[in-house]
């Protein structure tokens, strides 16, 4: 691939990648919300009580990522930790019902963000970007071993 074609890529994923947190974080903020912190509420919502380990695996994030933004949900009433009967080094995140409600107020602004976000796309196009995205991220994570390059 030639530099022009690269460079516009990269720069257009960049773009979007900026431009899209930014614009979450004005529609999280009248929530109380950080980026971040709705992906967690989300993932909570989507399966239930789970160790903050495991919520760092599937949010793909660090350890102490997580453990931050547990313990300002929890302050804001959003969370609650406690401990986990087999492993006492261990925390089990679950929502509060204040949680609940706000992860619901969190799907109707996650759907208002990909309407936007997509406005203009044909709807082929839409049904196909999930996946698109996905391959993206797959082939540019850090955490899977690399193939040598040609």
């Amino acid at each position: 691939m030639d530099f022009d074609r690269a460079d516009a890529i990269n720069q257009a994923i960049r773009l979007l990648s900026l431009r899209h947190r930014a614009r979450a974080a004005t529609l999280l903020a009248p929530l109380g919300l950080h980026p971040g912190q709705e992906a967690l509420l989300l993932e909570l919502a989507r399966t239930g009580p789970m160790i903050q380990a495991q919520l760092s695996e599937a949010l793909g994030c660090e350890p102490p990522s997580v453990t931050l933004m547990t313990r300002k949900l929890e302050a804001s009433g959003h969370l609650r930790r406690t401990p986990d009967p087999s492993d006492k080094r261990a925390s089990i995140v679950e929502l509060t019902d204040t949680g609940r409600a706000l992860a619901g107020e969190v799907k109707q602004l996650w759907c208002a963000l990909a309407e936007e976000t997509v406005t203009g796309l044909p709807d082929r196009t839409v049904a196909e970007l999930p996946a698109l995205l996905q391959t993206l991220t797959a082939n540019v994570d850090t955490r899977r071993p690399r193939r040598p390059t040609k």
